[in-house]
């Protein structure tokens, strides 16, 4: 349970989560290892570190291997990490986050219609090759 002074995702902005990394890194005098490309390598490393939590877990397992406390906490600061990493990425290469997660889907949309696409995993450049149900 989080405690009352818990910075919630239905209170905190992107802005601030930004502001939040950015200041960390400054204070750190770090910027001058923050590009796009090292960035971009940190931010794969860390989505590295995640899938290895669950790696030789068949996929009908994997929702139990986070009932383990243990582990549970771990995949929170694999994501912690990822989602600093994230932010300053699209921070230092001045992405409004916001405006390009709705602008893709949009576009996912478009590429995925429901009646196309619902229930089933099938990339977007296949979904006109489906058989139609008789």
């Amino acid at each position: 349970m989080p405690s009352s002074s818990s910075k919630l995702d239905d209170v905190t902005t992107v802005d601030h989560l930004k502001s939040q990394v950015k200041r960390f890194i400054a204070d750190r005098d770090w910027e001058q290892f923050h590009d796009p490309k090292n960035v971009s390598m940190a931010l794969a490393s860390e989505v590295g570190e995640l899938l290895d939590l669950f790696r030789w877990v068949r996929s009908e397992d994997s929702f139990r291997v986070l009932e383990d406390e243990e582990t549970f906490n771990a995949v929170r600061m694999e994501i912690a990490d990822i989602a600093m990493f994230l932010v300053d990425f699209a921070s230092i290469c001045k992405i409004d986050l916001s405006t390009a997660i709705d602008e893709k889907m949009q576009i996912n949309a478009a590429r995925y219609p429901i009646e196309k696409s619902r229930g089933i995993a099938t990339k977007y450049t296949d979904l006109g090759t489906r058989k139609q149900d008789p």
